[in-house]
């Protein structure tokens, strides 16, 4: 059995290897990038985005990216575009090419069929004196010195560095069209991303009773609205205003110093002043809310006038937290 040092030394190891590789792209950039950031930004077609074997699945990555963030994109697998897929590429589209040698038998074949239909196309790729690099209209070095693997053989470093050029041309693109958080919610709406920059607090609080009892409400009555609204809070309201609140623990530390309980009204043991926020907040503002002050509701307003609970587990549930 190999030993944890070991291990762990043959993983740092990989990691280092990889970042240094990932940190030299920076000097590879040249103006091929920005022509190519220019070139999708204003083409009126997509970006179609093609490779082989590893470069393929680093393909598929960089076109989820690029569609949600702004950028239509179409993933093409290179074996399959010889065989009956280049009908997928139209006129205005911009083709990108991911190869770790441009020179692999499927993309020799299939980029003299790119270039008999005159679309742009772009290299990523670690050698540019290859026959992709040297067709291609504008080429992205992803050179790395060696992979990862002991042996030299499984693309680990070059995916990595074929990934991170795809990565810099999304945030160029997305920086340049103005993508913002609006935006991204758009496109993820039903994700956790997506719900803390779009889901408000009335989505949460809405679906739930609305638990609230007057100043001059018995305990029992307190006690039974707390139980039946489930929530483990009462809002305590004159007029429909919010006045204070009670919660479980309050119930329970009233208990624990009376011993005379008989005459006491929801007055006698709410909190006056709690924690509120205003029913069309943000989700995620509750949560830092109760975050910030360590409790588990808030009591929800619109316009100054009592319209709910919001409670941590809404959060858990919808994914916020």
């Amino acid at each position: 059995m190999n030993s944890t040092s070991s291990i762990l030394a043959l993983a740092k190891s990989t990691i280092q290897l990889q970042s240094e590789s990932v940190g030299k792209l920076a000097e590879f950039l040249t103006d091929d990038f920005s022509e190519t950031v220019n070139l999708i930004l204003n083409s009126k077609g997509r970006v179609i985005i093609t490779g082989i074997g590893k470069s393929a699945i680093i393909a598929s990555k960089i076109v989820a990216t690029l569609n949600s963030t702004g950028t239509p994109a179409i993933f093409m697998h290179a074996a399959d575009a010889i065989h009956g897929d280049l009908g997928l590429i139209l006129e205005d589209d911009v083709v990108i090419c991911i190869s770790k040698s441009g020179n692999t038998p499927e993309i020799k074949v299939l980029v003299p069929l790119i270039k008999n239909a005159k679309n742009k196309m772009i290299a990523i790729t670690g050698n540019t004196d290859s026959f992709l690099g040297q067709q291609a209209d504008y080429v992205l070095n992803t050179f790395v010195t060696q992979e990862a693997c002991p042996n030299n053989l499984a693309p680990t470093t070059s995916t990595t560095a074929q990934l991170v050029m795809g990565d810099a041309l999304a945030v160029c693109l997305l920086e340049l069209r103005g993508f913002s958080s609006k935006d991204f919610a758009k496109y993820h709406p039903g994700g956790a991303l997506g719900k803390k920059l779009y889901l408000r607090v009335n989505d949460l609080s809405g679906p739930n009773q609305k638990p609230q009892v007057t100043p001059d409400a018995t305990l029992k009555e307190v006690i039974v609205e707390i139980s039946e609204k489930m929530l483990g809070v009462t809002a305590v309201t004159e007029d429909n205003t919010i006045v204070g609140i009670i919660t479980d623990g309050d119930l329970r530390r009233m208990l624990s110093k009376s011993d005379d309980i008989s005459g006491l009204k929801a007055k006698d043991i709410m909190s006056t002043n709690p924690r509120r926020i205003e029913e069309d907040a943000m989700a995620i503002d509750a949560k830092e809310l109760m975050e910030e002050f360590g409790i588990s509701q808030l009591l929800v307003e619109s316009e100054g006038k009592y319209a709910g609970v919001v409670h941590l587990h809404d959060l858990i549930r919808e994914g916020i937290i």
